[in-house]
């Protein structure tokens, strides 16, 4: 049986594949266990556990902070990317590292291929994107899995946030011109357990860059019509109280009425046709990735 190492085990994606992966050999650790920032500590605790594979969700994803904390962002997310990879590969193992649809700009009409320029254009972004070079510097057998609005029933985000505001205020505001693809964490580690058992790291053309989201495409304001819709029925279900705000009352802006430190594509949408061709893996519907999630909550 494979010894896994899982960064990250506190954030949202981390915390589900600690409950997918459980069938393995599993060394789950949270920041305070390993600290990204630290490079001789991630050194020392990856040749401590000697894994056959590093899955690392990890990441630091504060968009808009990550503007006025670049040395930061960096550190987590491309220098301990890198010291991963390096480790990984000392021992001979596999890397499964998490990365994101802001490394494009978002200026592409369609969804776009693993194969398509890339041009982030926030500090997130560029780090994020910066992680995945160092990587692929190395050489080592890897996956480098690109999502996008990552949510779930577990931590802070953007479900959690329109449910509360829902609840407090009569209507919404959200931007309408950000297309993409809500993903559940959920998705992510359901997803990702099934590419941990079909895997040949030996194999050449199983190593590289995945699109790896839910299916389908919205905007956020498409979204949290949904998020509201989803919720009501299910409490009306219930016969418990809805929300006071109702999808007819969420309003769509653009991104220009809601200003923001760091710069977000307009079209993350990616597309998902490798991971289904190399791997025969394919993540549901982003609909159905809510509908999981909302019932874990409230059912």
């Amino acid at each position: 049986m494979q010894k896994i190492l899982l960064t990250g085990v506190n954030g949202q994606v981390g915390h589900a594949l600690k409950t997918t992966l459980a069938e393995y050999e599993l060394v789950a650790l949270s920041r305070e266990q390993l600290d990204l920032t630290k490079v001789d500590d991630i050194r020392r605790v990856v040749r401590e556990i000697k894994p056959n594979l590093i899955i690392n969700p990890a990441a630091y994803t504060a968009v808009d902070k990550a503007e006025s904390e670049p040395e930061l962002a960096f550190a987590i997310n491309a220098t301990a990317a890198q010291i991963l990879a390096e480790e990984a590969a000392r021992l001979n193992a596999g890397l499964i590292h998490f990365s994101t649809d802001y490394v494009y700009d978002g200026t592409k009409i369609k969804p776009y291929l693993e194969t398509d320029e890339i041009n982030p254009v926030s500090i997130y972004g560029k780090s994020k994107l910066a992680g995945e070079e160092a990587i692929r510097a190395v050489g080592l057998p890897h996956l480098i899995l690109r999502t996008s609005w990552v949510y779930g029933a577990y931590g802070k985000n953007f479900l959690k946030t329109i449910l509360r505001l829902a609840a407090e205020r009569g209507s919404l505001r959200i931007v309408g011109d950000q297309m993409g693809a809500p993903t559940s964490s959920k998705s992510i580690a359901d997803a990702t357990l099934q590419l941990v058992n079909v895997w040949q790291p030996a194999q050449q053309d199983q190593s590289g860059i995945i699109h790896f989201t839910n299916t389908g495409e919205t905007s956020w304001h498409g979204f949290s019509c949904e998020i509201v819709n989803e919720y009501n029925a299910l409490m009306l279900r219930k016969h418990w109280p809805v929300l006071k705000t109702s999808a007819e009352n969420i309003v769509a802006i653009t991104t220009a009425d809601y200003p923001t430190p760091a710069a977000r594509p307009a079209n993350s949408r990616l597309n998902n046709a490798k991971l289904k061709q190399v791997f025969d893996v394919e993540l549901p519907t982003w609909q159905q990735g809510l509908q999981q999630v909302m019932k874990s909550l409230i059912l």
